[in-house]
Order: structure tokens, then C-alpha cells, then sequence
């Protein structure tokens, strides 16, 4: 009678491997089973990850258009910097598709404030001018880069990043995700506008100053 023979390590290996492939493919988000799913934004009983879909009879060629990007926005503001979301609030055809777009509209001198997509990588083309555009990795760790006319910078998902320009112009750029909805964390209304308020004492303890600084801050951004 032959001896039974152990498994090789090599083999052992190659089949974790295919086993682990298998099992994250199970649970990736599912195929689209539908052509489309338009969002239905008036659905108010209906709690879902996304959007649920409008009856396809319902659908009509607009839900596939939208022309807010055309115009640009106000930059009078305190930053100085207007965006122009195109995501799938404002634009049901994206529900589903993992994309979005911002148009971004600076002053000289404006900035789109440090800030983060948790659901998003956001990729930045300019259209007009330049802008400096920066992000701090987990390391902390700064990649920043003048962007002109033309030129593209990434931002991997969910890093603080910022736009800023330091033209003499004013400048132009478009920003796409790979999300419908990527979601956004403003750094200063979060930290010092935020309902209810983090404590001062939080605050002035995280950024080692006093209160009276904390209380500057909040007095700038709604608390």
C-alpha cells in the first residue's frame, strides 16, 4: 500500500491564494443588473446604502444631463474659491456609476481649504490659470505640486488635501471621483463649526493654545 504524501508548502500556498481571490470577489459590490439606476431623490421611506432607483418608465433623457458645471460660482466668499458639485444629489443619472465631478473657481489668492473625501480619489485637471495643489500622506509626509493649464495631480482617497491659487489671475479646475457621492470633511468647519461644538477644552488641548484662540476660530466658522 503507498504511503500517503504531505501537501507541498508551494501548493498549500497557491490554493490560500485562490481561496482568498474567491472570497474578497464574493464580497465585492454585486454587477449592475440594470442598464442604469437613476436615483430617486424624492424617496423619503426607503433607507439604502446609494439611492433607489426611479421606475425605468420614468426615466427621461434629462436624468442623464446636467449643465451646472457650465457656469462658475461666486468667489466673494471667505475663502475666496466657489465649487460647483456635480455629484449624485444634483445629478440622479450618476446613481450607481461610481463618478462624480466638481467644477472648483478660485480668486487669486483663493483656496478650496484642507479638507478630505472619505469615499473618493480625486483626480484635479486645471482649466485656467494655475493652482498649487497638496495633500499629507498618513506618514505626514507633504506632496504638493503647481499645477498649470492642461495638467493633472491626484489625490489618493481619504488624504487632507487642499487647492490654492497663488496666481494673479483667477483660475479654473475640474475635479473627478471615483464616486458617486464622495463626501466631504471641511477641516475648519468640522474642527470650529461643528453641531453641537467640540468642547474648548478638547480643542485648545489638541492644538496646545488657549481658549481664547479656540474661541476666535468657532467665532469665524458658526459657533
Amino acid at each position: 500500500m503507498e504511503s500517503s504524501k504531505s501537501i507541498p508548502t508551494s501548493l498549500l500556498l497557491l490554493l490560500a491564494i485562490i481561496f482568498s481571490i474567491n472570497y474578497s470577489a464574493c464580497l465585492a459590490d454585486p454587477d449592475p443588473l440594470h442598464d442604469f439606476c437613476v436615483a430617486n431623490l424624492d424617496s423619503t421611506k426607503i433607507t439604502v446604502n446609494g439611492f433607489p432607483c426611479k421606475p425605468a418608465s420614468a426615466v427621461v433623457s434629462d436624468d442623464f444631463f446636467f449643465s451646472g458645471l457650465a457656469t462658475g460660482g461666486d468667489t466673494s466668499g471667505m475663502f475666496g474659491s466657489n465649487i460647483t458639485q456635480a455629484s449624485v444629489a444634483s445629478f440622479p443619472g450618476l446613481n450607481t456609476l461610481g463618478l462624480s465631478m466638481n467644477r472648483a473657481d478660485f480668486a487669486p489668492g483663493g483656496v478650496n481649504p484642507l479638507h478630505s473625501h472619505p469615499r473618493a480619489t480625486e483626480l484635479v485637471f486645471v482649466l485656467e490659470g494655475e493652482l498649487l495643489v497638496g495633500f499629507v500622506s498618513t506618514a505626514n509626509v507633504f506632496y504638493s505640486k503647481v499645477v498649470k493649464a492642461g495638467e493633472n495631480f491626484v489625490i489618493p482617497r481619504g488624504l487632507v488635501h487642499f487647492q490654492y491659487n497663488a496666481g494673479k489671475v483667477n483660475a479654473r479646475a475640474m475635479t473627478v471621483f471615483n464616486s458617486q457621492l464622495p463626501g466631504v470633511v471641511l477641516a475648519p468647519l468640522g474642527l470650529f463649526g461643528s453641531k453641537p461644538a467640540i468642547p474648548d477644552e478638547v480643542l485648545a488641548k489638541t492644538f496646545q493654545v488657549d481658549n481664547n484662540v479656540i474661541d476666535l476660530l468657532k467665532s469665524k466658522f458658526g459657533n
